[in-house]
């Protein structure tokens, strides 16, 4: 007997197509199995190498993949060192210079690992990509699949980064407006925000709160008491020294877990940023839903994360792959 059905599978087959964007459509988690088998087993044995010896390497790595992604899609632009033809490359963007060197390391040493095993064949943006997610995992925070075939930027510039990326000084309405932009809406930055739970930040970035805070008050009144009085020690000679730095979760550094939307409604977020994310109507309930509910943030942080490493993806010939991270293959003419 014959199946009247049958014909209706293709028409919508062909929709689900039409609805996914079509440069993360050509993604796969299997990109690489015949022509780099070993692409997984050498970023993760890396990636263990260098955590364990480094610990800031998983907040940093995090970092940069996010200050990527988000600039003009995960494309390793980041990563390009600035040239005489090149002068201002998105790596010395004023936002970028405190990205750990550690990141940049490991990344390096993964490219060149793969250029001997599979020469030519993996993106440098793939290899940040899958990077952060090993890292992201290693340190306890949710596992989430990494599509891979993007390939590495033609183009990196500084003044995008500073166009695209959210700064501790600005109003809720500017740090969202960053986010929905580029389509990520409120409850996605929250749920990125997340990843505060491992990191610091330099003085810099909070000195404002803890000295000569306003003409009647030294310290920020909105932030703890006994945290302000330990970041005024720790970063007393901040000026002299612009590498002291506080952990951004004081319970638990190092681990990724809740605790930063804990320490948020307490009064132990370091930067102003994270006081208002406490405060407004908008992203409050779901700091309160984080704080309380571990899964859910890692769910939503996992989809997040998903969402963010196929943003902006370049894919056939709208990129390459690079024979160096910190290089174009061609000098730009």
């Amino acid at each position: 007997m014959h199946n009247h059905h049958f014909p209706m599978a293709f028409p919508i087959l062909f929709l689900l197509f039409i609805c996914l964007p079509f440069s993360s459509a050509k993604l796969n988690v299997n990109y690489y199995k015949t022509t780099c088998p070993d692409f997984e087993k050498i970023v993760r044995e890396n990636i263990y190498t260098k955590q364990s010896s480094s610990p800031a390497t998983a907040p940093g790595i995090l970092r940069l993949f996010f200050h990527d992604c988000i600039t003009d899609g995960c494309d390793a632009s980041i990563l390009i060192s600035s040239t005489a033809y090149n002068p201002h490359a998105e790596r010395d963007a004023e936002l970028n210079l405190s990205l750990s060197g550690d990141a940049f390391d490991v990344i390096v040493k993964i490219k060149n690992a793969l250029e001997l095993a599979c020469p030519g064949i993996v993106s440098c943006s793939d290899i940040v990509a899958q990077s952060t997610r090993d890292l992201v995992k290693m340190v306890g925070g949710p596992f989430y699949p990494v599509r891979l075939g993007r390939k590495d930027s033609l183009v990196s510039e500084a003044s995008r980064t500073d166009a695209s990326l959210p700064t501790t000084k600005m109003t809720m309405d500017e740090i969202i407006k960053k986010f929905t932009v580029k389509n990520f809406t409120i409850k996605e930055m929250v749920a990125l925000t997340g990843a505060h739970t491992i990191g610091f930040t330099h003085c810099k970035e909070f000195s404002d709160r803890i000295f000569n805070y306003s003409k009647t008050s030294e310290i920020d009144p909105t932030l703890h008491p006994k945290l302000a009085a330990g970041l005024r020690k720790v970063c007393q000679n901040y000026t002299n020294d612009p590498s002291m730095a506080a952990f951004n979760d004081v319970r638990s550094p190092g681990k990724f877990d809740n605790a930063f939307f804990q320490n948020v409604l307490k009064g132990l977020g370091l930067l102003t940023s994270d006081y208002i994310l406490g405060v407004d109507p908008r992203t409050r309930p779901l700091v309160e839903l984080y704080a309380k509910d571990e899964k859910a943030f890692f769910q939503d942080f996992a989809k997040a994360m998903e969402k963010l490493s196929v943003h902006g993806v370049k894919t056939g010939n709208k990129g390459e792959v690079r024979s160096r991270c910190d290089q174009f293959n061609h000098i730009p003419n």
